[in-house]
């Protein structure tokens, strides 16, 4: 603990988290847990569950498509945490309002599957993307339109604010940028497309600038922004004055661990008439005929939410929300930047007995513009990178949960490894005969088949950190290893 208070005596004020450790979240003690994997889902507190239970054997709940007693007390319980996930991101609900869908992706296919999209329309999105924002490229291509991919800048994994606006269709000159790519005064022009990119990279942890938004509007642009992995320890405020995306993508149990399936879509009230569903389905439609072929789709949210929702969770959604206000996410905030920092310094020191560094980290090396997830691979004593698989299989033997792979975000793993886009185009060809992703991985020349990601959340302490290590320095300092006996890659 002195140690990590020598370089981050703000750790101290984050005290109060610790005992929640001892009591919401000691189920990680006692079951000898060190959990490192927050960008990949939070961890849900007793007090929530305990919620969960005492509502569903204290009152009666049925379908909320009905006008009985028990339709009626789902409606309302759902519309109450509609109200306060608005209320949560200083939403106006006259400005916005609350799509419930499954997750993220899910919120991400509404709106590729639903814009216009054509020939005169441009889809821009930044490389450092999850897979379901680029998926949306397929939408794009059904339709004619433009995709357009804005490069990322090694060693940093960021973007260049110049490279950006251009792709939004004109020079930085024009709208004044600064280094950051904030907006200094931009114009409007005609409606281009859509935008895309997330507002906290979940491989780097690189934070894109949230003016971004600002900008690319008065491009013409509307703008989806991936807030999955930033919304976790930070707070997105929607009121006025501030950057307000036309789309918003939410994943609740990044957040706080349960429920499990669901997130929501935050539409723009008046971006969502530019969005026409290509179906109708129950609970989306307000009328449909069959003798005579007509629908007619219901308005705002309720167009957009198919079938019967998930009403016995839904309202755990606002029970989430209420905790993390009691918690308070300044607090949260500071604590996983100060283990962020702490972990950064560790692992860049991290040395073989002869010099050789143990690690290799993708993304900036401190905290400047950056949330609490690390990317990095190690590697062992002939300098060579250890075989993800490896670390996944032997970190799980010693109980500590974090993230191998590609994190379903191929433009950062690409640029990290140093897959250039010459060398991109030359292997398409010969990327129509590659059927696993082991064949992609070795055509590609990868030395390994993604990276190793820790991230830390409410729960996390100084405690977590030194396991983390202790186990590394123990498992490869001074080892040789290989990819013998390793199964085969499933995907990315």
């Amino acid at each position: 603990m002195s140690d990590i208070l020598r370089y981050f005596p703000e750790y101290a004020d984050t005290a109060p988290l610790d005992h929640l450790r001892e009591t919401e979240y000691n189920y990680l003690d006692e079951q000898g847990q060190t959990y490192l994997d927050y960008t990949g889902s939070g961890l849900a507190a007793k007090t929530q569950y305990h919620a969960h239970n005492v509502r569903l054997t204290e009152h009666v709940f049925g379908n909320p498509h009905s006008a009985s007693p028990t339709s009626e007390n789902s409606t309302r319980l759902v519309e109450q945490a509609r109200s306060h996930v608005l209320a949560y991101l200083n939403a106006s609900p006259e400005t916005y309002t609350a799509i419930f869908t499954q997750n993220a992706t899910g919120a991400a296919r509404l709106v590729g599957e639903a814009y216009p999209f054509s020939r005169q329309k441009t889809f821009v999105l930044t490389e450092d993307n999850h897979n379901s924002v680029n998926g949306i490229r397929e939408f794009a291509r059904g339709r004619h339109a433009r995709t357009v991919y804005v490069p990322l800048q090694t060693p940093e994994l960021r973007v260049n604010p110049a490279i950006l606006a251009q792709a939004l269709g004109g020079h930085w000159w024009e709208w004044g940028l600064d280094k950051m790519g904030i907006v200094k005064g931009a114009r409007s022009t005609r409606e281009r497309g859509l935008f895309a990119y997330p507002a906290q990279s979940n491989f780097s942890g690189v934070r894109h600038p949230l003016e971004w938004v600002t900008l690319a509007q008065e491009c013409g642009y509307d703008v989806l922004l991936d807030a999955a992995a930033y919304l976790p320890t930070n707070r997105l405020d929607l009121s006025d004055g501030n950057p307000q995306p036309d789309f918003v993508m939410v994943s609740w149990y990044k957040l706080f661990g349960y429920p499990t399936g669901l997130g929501c879509l935050i539409a723009r009230r008046d971006a969502l008439p530019r969005l026409s569903r290509p179906w109708f389905s129950g609970g989306s439609v307000l009328r449909a005929g069959v003798g005579h072929l007509h629908h007619r789709m219901a308005a705002n949210e309720v167009g957009f939410e198919d079938g019967t929702l998930n009403f016995l969770s839904i309202p755990d959604v606002r029970v989430g929300l209420e905790w993390l206000e009691r918690v308070d996410m300044n607090m949260i905030s500071t604590r996983v930047r100060c283990l962020t920092g702490w972990f950064l310094q560790r692992l860049v020191a991290l040395r073989h007995s002869d010099g050789l560094p143990m690690a290799e980290v993708y993304g900036p090396h401190d905290l400047k513009r950056r949330g609490g997830s690390v990317g990095f691979n190690l590697r062992d004593a002939q300098g060579k990178i250890i075989d993800e698989r490896l670390v996944a299989s032997e970190s799980a033997a010693a109980a500590i949960s974090l993230r191998t792979g590609c994190f379903c975000n191929p433009g950062c793993v690409e640029k990290a490894m140093g897959l250039d886009t010459p060398r991109n185009r030359r292997m398409r060809r010969r990327l129509r005969n590659v059927t696993t992703i082991d064949g992609y991985i070795t055509m590609a020349g990868f030395p390994s088949g993604g990276a190793v990601r820790v991230s830390f959340g409410v729960a996390s302490n100084v405690a977590d950190v030194d396991r983390f290590f202790e186990w590394v320095t123990r498992t490869y300092r001074d080892r040789v290893t290989d990819t013998q006996g390793l199964p085969p890659r499933l995907g990315c």
